[in-house]
């Protein structure tokens, strides 16, 4: 969104960096292999949903 973002160059708290993640919510992923010898050994695939909870917005379960 124009306007909301830090200039360039400017330094940003990281409370403020985390109240805009959880007031927007977060979707991480990634995958992480080990091989040895181009033998897949262990295969991880992680995937995270953060989200802040209010008494407004309450969680689903």
């Amino acid at each position: 969104m124009p306007g909301e973002g830090a200039p360039a160059g400017r330094q940003v708290a990281l409370i403020d960096l985390l109240d805009r993640l959880l007031n927007g919510g977060a979707v991480l992923t990634g995958d992480l292999v080990l091989s040895v010898a181009d033998v897949d050994l262990v295969r991880i695939n992680l995937r995270a949903v953060i989200h802040s909870i209010t008494p407004d917005d309450p969680a689903p379960w």
